[in-house]
């Protein structure tokens, strides 16, 4: 890299959902500016994301055991330095990128950080003062820490990742190709506040007739293998593929229905009609995935549960608010899946 080119060391540590969010913005930022070099450091699992990106390079962090901890991290902002780096961008604002952040800002390494608006975010969620209007969106704040930095950066003008090649491992497994549309569910998430329950779901499952492919993590791989022999027209994706395998069929559907959960973003970053359903959290937090319409979020009724959103995770509710699912009928969920499908 010539000296006339910058190189921008961007952190997003975790979560999947949130690293994914980053994708769209970064490829913004390096069509938009020419000439710059991007190193992001994540987790070593989601390096998969960014492996077709030009420009940029992943930097895997050990936060286990090499980078783990006070000294880990003065170890991993040293391996940092030796970059040659021009500015730190930080997309993440925990106790972990703020240690980084110290130890370049005595190095005179120019810095932005994000500003994740949690006093309007504590607006939104509060039990007797909600202040209910739509925030900025993830996307727009990562985009602000590199506008900060001097950056243009328009994300009205962003392209998106191609679709991967299916592998004869995937195309076996699955036997496809199949005439069908090709549908992915993911009906998890981290927190029960954001998970429409496994009930109401197999309604909307039973009501489709095209291919389903149901995603989930290690823990989920007994529930969605029993979907799997219940329907004929459904594949458990869980425990079978590589998290790279996986990108590539997600690249390939027609369709992807998630919770307010990361496949939705993964979905979306290949230009993936995502199809949300919010429970106790909401659209308004700013965790919409890129470029969706409004049609597409799913939300519960907000006259019977007016204090939705209750959290930003979905972590948090008052006792009944589980109920606020059943205000989202099956039927609705198929239409939207089938006017997405046209």
């Amino acid at each position: 890299m010539s000296r006339s080119s910058k190189h921008i060391v961007v952190i997003r540590l975790s979560a999947m959902g949130d690293v994914a969010m980053t994708l769209p913005v970064l490829k913004a930022l390096l069509n938009q500016n020419k000439g710059l070099k991007i190193t992001f450091v994540s987790r070593p699992f989601f390096e998969p994301m960014f492996n077709e990106i030009e420009n940029l390079n992943f930097y895997p962090v050990d936060l286990d055991k090499k980078h783990k901890g006070f000294f880990g991290l003065q170890k991993l902002a040293k391996e940092l330095i030796k970059l040659d780096i021009d500015y730190i961008a930080d997309l993440h604002n925990v106790l972990r990128s703020n240690i980084l952040l110290s130890r370049f800002k005595i190095k005179g390494i120019r810095q932005a950080q994000i500003d994740k608006g949690r006093a309007q975010k504590k607006r939104l969620t509060h039990p007797n003062k909600k202040q209910f209007f739509p925030l900025k969106t993830t996307h727009e704040r990562y985009a602000d820490v590199f506008r900060t930095l001097g950056f243009n950066l328009d994300l009205s003008e962003v392209q998106l990742n191609d679709k991967k090649e299916m592998t004869p491992e995937i195309q076996e497994l699955f036997n496809l190709p199949s005439t069908h549309k090709k549908i992915g569910i993911a009906p998890f998430a981290a927190h029960k506040g954001k998970e429409y329950p496994m009930k109401l779901m197999k309604q909307v499952i039973a009501n489709l007739s095209e291919e389903i492919f149901l995603f989930g993590g290690k823990n989920d791989v007994n529930v969605l293998e029993k979907l799997e022999t219940e329907y004929p027209n459904v594949n458990s994706v869980a425990g079978k593929l590589t998290f790279e395998q996986e990108l590539a069929l997600i690249s390939n559907l027609d369709v992807m229905v998630s919770m307010d959960s990361g496949n939705g973003h993964l979905a979306t970053n290949f230009g993936v009609p995502v199809i949300t359903i919010w429970g106790v959290t909401h659209p308004y937090a700013g965790f919409v995935p890129f470029n969706q319409p409004e049609e597409n979020q799913i939300t519960a009724d907000l006259e019977k549960f007016p204090l939705i959103p209750t959290s930003i995770y979905g972590n948090k509710y008052p006792e009944g608010y589980l109920d606020c699912f059943k205000t989202i009928a099956p039927e609705h969920i198929i239409q939207v899946i089938k006017n997405a499908l046209n």
